[in-house]
């Protein structure tokens, strides 16, 4: 954890919001929430103007490198393939508001996705790691969704992490294909201390139980039921839900507190999971391609080039 704080400290000008980090191979990715991206670049730009492509640099700094991440991007600037102490890494710089609305709404499931898989919580003064409550247990519901009525645990960990793949444009060509099973297996542990206590929730509402414990290969079956699953869908993002009640029909009722509410109309366990997982996959193929777009503008021809055939190397390989 020193390391990655460490590794912080050429760029942190002021981070008085929250960092998260994830490790990937030799590559550490950092994402900085910030108040104001225009401010945090200008000052950035002073101290590490070789962490920018040159031409934005030149021809409209802070202002140009923000308005590419949010009206070509989803919000995020990266910075990729910056050395330091010998190491490579690689950040992005999102607006703290931003971030909380991928993780509470999956509006644009980018952000939102990383931190349903373990990240390293480097420093929080807004309480994300609480915010992010809303979207793991809504990672638990979106996976139950899809998978059978018996599975093992590290499916389900698989499923929650192919989340924010499915549909990923990158997936077909630039990817390697057993990313998922990658992940999930060499950070199993992660995934069970940041997931228990969801799945004994679920367990407590009796949406799933444990049939027995053996390792990564536990086995659980979950209540498939109609009433199960409008459990389930309820807990989805409303983003999700609302675009789910476009194909399937919503009815509207009044909340205890007086609030008119909408409920999806699920007339089978099939149809939802279908409906759930089109709106996820179109959600995400729209997200990875504006993103990629940016990335390519943020990182400037040359790294970018560089990313992308390094990207392709590995996808290749894994197809071999």
């Amino acid at each position: 954890m020193k390391t990655l704080c460490d590794d912080l400290s050429c760029l942190l000008i002021d981070c008085k919001n929250v960092t998260f980090a994830f490790v990937q191979s030799k590559m550490v990715d950092y994402i900085l929430g910030v108040s104001d991206p225009i401010k945090w670049h200008s000052a950035n730009l002073k101290m590490n103007s070789d962490h920018y492509a040159s031409w934005m640099v030149h021809l409209g700094g802070a202002r140009l490198i923000t308005n590419v991440a949010d009206k070509v991007g989803v919000g995020v600037h990266f910075n990729p393939f910056v050395n330091w102490n010998d190491r490579k890494l690689k950040y992005g710089v999102v607006r703290m508001h931003d971030l909380v609305q991928d993780i509470l709404d999956w509006k644009r499931f980018y952000l939102s996705g990383r931190l349903q898989k373990p990240v390293h919580m480097l420093v929080d003064n807004l309480d994300i790691e609480d915010v992010n409550s809303v979207n793991k247990r809504a990672a638990i519901s979106a996976a139950l969704l899809l998978l059978p009525s018996k599975f093992t645990e590290e499916d389900l960990y698989a499923k929650i992490c192919s989340l924010s793949y499915m549909g990923d444009l990158r997936m077909f060509f630039a990817e390697d294909t057993n990313k998922v099973n990658k992940i999930v297996k060499g950070q199993f542990d992660l995934f069970q201390s940041m997931y228990k206590p969801f799945l004994e929730e679920c367990e407590t509402k009796n949406l799933l139980r444990f049939s027995s414990a053996e390792a990564s290969h536990t086995k659980l079956v979950q209540d498939s039921s109609l009433s199960a699953t409008r459990s389930l869908v309820s807990s989805l993002p409303a983003s999700v839900r609302s675009q789910m009640g476009k194909s399937l029909g919503e009815k509207k009722f009044v909340s205890e507190t007086g609030r008119v509410m909408g409920e999806v109309c699920i007339s089978s366990r099939e149809e939802a999971a279908k409906c759930m997982e089109k709106v996820m996959r179109r959600r995400v193929m729209v997200s990875s391609g504006r993103q990629a777009v940016s990335g390519f503008l943020a990182a400037g021809a040359i790294n970018a080039t560089m990313y992308l055939s390094q990207k392709m190397r590995k996808a290749w390989n894994s197809r071999a």
